[in-house]
């Protein structure tokens, strides 16, 4: 075989139509061998030679997409200096593109005996891990355009590639579960009628089921167990591992972009699936363990502030050089349109504390390709100082979980609630304004993965997680959840009644809000994980969404939020409002008010009044501050959001402002949304009366 010294960079492996290009980097490493694993297993070793800057690099001609390869990494195991290498491990390749097979578990992937922890484990892991793989980097995008839709028009679907079109009926067997199945007409068919513009992927970088789920039977379903930072996940492949994953992955984007819908991924780059010093050895541990992973004070052990078992070292510039790569790759070679990171207060501890102006941030501020994509935070971890929603930099967008508390407050019917939930229907101008951001960095949810779905939220009280196997322990205990005055499932008409107001209720609110919507896949149906709250390891029909034949009202109820966000821009506004007349409008009646049930503007009294639960807010769809594209005034009907979440009814008093007549476009109380040309006219002046937890919607032509 012949081998040639090849290039430091790019790292990975890189097919150039002739051979391929392999670099990786292991400061600790005295040796490193190329492993090209052969289809009987057997393999050939290549001992890189060449080395630039702790590069390790060699070319090799002739090797063709598909080729199945690993490293063993010669150097010091030593625990207690942080040292773990073992040529005893076939290692993944950090930059690898695809990944072949999956980890059988037992005591030859680990560097360690289980009997004897201290000591070096020698076993050979090739027959038990999974491979790196070779792949051919061209693809015919065509005319692949990425829909590039603005934030202030952006709705975000949140969705599993598996839990999504698992049990489609109109999906072929074969396709179910894969990347395939989102490039199929009924999928994009179903995304467009709801008018949802973005699908945000959950894991689909490789992941790992952990030993512990799959010795109980049960698997790491959400995914959030990352090994592989470039490659798409073997699993959600339709016909095979040996790099079609990565075409599949790059057809669906393509079907996606024709339908106007981005793709959004949920990213992990918090840390990786090898666990703490207990874990097994995949890839970076071996590689050089020091150079990838916070250690702790005694560097046997790691620093996690995931919960997970370790955590990246985000000072590392090889870390840092790694996930930059990453990112990049994704959108210039897969087409994606933005992420969500996973845990992103540990993205910002360079050392300890989490600092928003850390290295990473940096980077990313700076880069031309990643600074120009959606870029969105869970903006917490589990570590001390984590919870940091409103501290991110300017360029990002947060995971508002303070709006999804407030909301759930609200129509549970908590006290002492109304003035903080003012904030957060208007887009969290006490979270975002200070430091230049708009209501557009607010991604508000009132449901997610994490947590009880739609329906579950209004059927249980306490969470109920016996299948996960851990005695309920796992999982928020804290759910600001209310079922309704039944716990779970119930033949009772009025609390069915209730529950599907009280689900309208929430929709409705999230689209009205101000900010960036997402919706949870399979709350469009009513989808129920029979109060679960922590599905993270149940690939099954509890986490899979079943397509019900009878759920019209509530797809249509739906809908009609999202195309009434669509059409009018004053729920979507790009600039917090001023609370006062708005400066060359030529309207003297301020962009927004607030009023009581009994039509008088809210005073600091009514604000502070513990057990209020009902307002009226009035916007001003003549007063928008910001202009249109090309620099021309906005114009808007102006609407009344009349919200009642006592446990009574009310009457509520149509303020008196210009124009006599509104019309009801929206009422939760209802079954079906209220149809265009036949809602209720109602007189300035006039009361309503609304029922106990519900919501009604005035508007008036401008």
């Amino acid at each position: 075989m012949q081998v040639w010294p090849g290039q430091a960079y790019p790292l990975g492996a890189t097919y150039d139509g002739a051979g391929t290009n392999f670099a990786l980097f292991s400061e600790a490493a005295h040796r490193v061998e190329l492993c090209l694993v052969h289809d009987d297993g057997s393999e050939t070793a290549v001992e890189m030679r060449e080395t630039d800057a702790f590069v390790r690099h060699a070319y090799l001609p002739g090797i063709m997409p598909g080729q199945r390869y690993g490293f063993r990494v010669h150097g010091p195991y030593e625990p207690g200096r942080g040292q773990r290498c073992n040529s005893a491990k076939l290692l993944l390749d950090p930059y690898a593109k695809a990944v072949s097979g999956s980890v059988s578990w037992g005591e030859e992937v680990y560097g360690y005996h289980f009997r004897a922890p201290e000591r070096r484990n020698d076993l050979d892991s090739a027959p038990h891990t999974m491979t790196s793989v070779v792949v051919n980097p061209y693809f015919d995008w065509g005319d692949d355009r990425a829909p590039r839709t603005d934030y202030h028009r952006t709705v975000i679907y949140e969705a599993h590639v598996k839990g999504l079109t698992m049990r489609h009926p109109a999906l072929p067997e074969e396709l179910r579960g894969t990347y395939a199945a989102l490039a199929h007409p009924a999928i994009l068919e179903h995304l467009t009628e709801l008018g949802v513009t973005a699908i945000e992927l959950m894991p689909v970088h490789q992941f790992v089921n952990d030993h512990r789920l799959v010795d109980m039977g049960l698997n790491n379903y959400w995914g959030y167990n990352t090994i592989g930072f470039f490659a798409p996940h073997n699993a959600y492949a339709s016909w095979g591992d040996r790099g079609q994953q990565v075409l599949e992955f790059k057809s669906a984007v393509r079907a996606l972009h024709e339908a106007g819908i981005e793709v959004i991924l949920d990213v992990v780059y918090n840390h990786t699936a090898e666990g703490n010093h207990l874990g097994p050895t995949l890839s970076f541990k071996g590689l050089d363990n020091s150079s990838y992973y916070r250690l702790a004070e005694d560097p046997r052990y790691y620093t996690d502030t995931t919960g997970t078992g370790n955590s990246l070292l985000m000072r590392s510039p090889h870390v840092l050089q790694l996930i930059m790569d990453s990112l990049r790759y994704w959108v210039t070679e897969m087409h994606v349109d933005g992420f969500r990171f996973d845990l992103a207060a540990t993205l910002a501890r360079q050392f300890h504390e989490v600092d928003r102006l850390s290295s990473f941030f940096d980077l990313v501020q700076q880069d031309p390709v990643v600074s120009q994509v959606k870029l969105i935070a869970e903006p917490w971890d589990v570590g001390e100082g984590g919870y940091q929603v409103g501290n991110f930099p300017p360029l990002w967008t947060e995971w508002n979980g303070k709006y999804r508390d407030t909301v759930r407050d609200l129509w549970r019917g908590e006290p002492r609630t109304l003035a903080e939930f003012a904030s957060r229907l208007t887009g969290s101008s006490d979270l975002y304004q200070d430091d230049g951001r708009r209501p557009l960095a607010s991604i508000n949810f009132v449901t997610c993965h994490d947590g009880f779905t739609l329906h579950d939220l209004v059927s249980y009280d306490e969470k109920h997680n016996e299948a996960n196997g851990e005695d309920n322990r796992d999982g928020e205990s804290h759910n600001r959840s209310w079922n309704c005055g039944a716990e779970g499932p119930t033949e009772d008409k009025e609390i069915l009644g209730l529950r599907e107001r009280q689900m309208r209720n929430f929709i409705a609110t999230l689209m009205l809000s101000q900010g960036v919507p997402m919706i949870s896949h399979g709350d469009e149906f009513a989808r129920s994980q029979q109060g679960n709250n922590n599905a993270y390891c149940q690939d099954n029909a509890l986490s899979w969404l079943e397509w019900p034949k009878d759920a019209a009202e509530r797809l249509l109820f739906l809908r009609a939020m999202v195309w009434l966000r669509r059409d009018h821009p004053v729920f979507r506004r790009r600039r917090f409002f001023h609370g006062r007349p708005v400066e060359g409008t030529h309207d003297e009646l301020s962009d927004i008010v607030w009023f009581t049930p009994e039509g008088e503007e809210m005073t600091p009294r009514d604000w502070s009044e513990a057990t209020a639960s009902a307002l009226t807010v009035f916007l001003n769809g003549n007063a928008i501050s910001e202009p249109g594209p090309r620099g021309e005034r906005i114009t808007d009907d102006s609407f009344l959001l009349l919200f009642n979440a006592s446990p009574q009814p009310l009457e509520f008093q149509v303020p008196v402002l210009h124009g006599p007549e509104w019309r009801i476009v929206v009422d939760t109380a209802r079954r079906d949304p209220v149809p265009p040309g036949s809602a209720s006219e109602v007189a300035a002046g006039e009361r309503l009366t609304l029922i106990d937890r519900s919501l009604t919607v005035l508007q008036r032509p401008a």
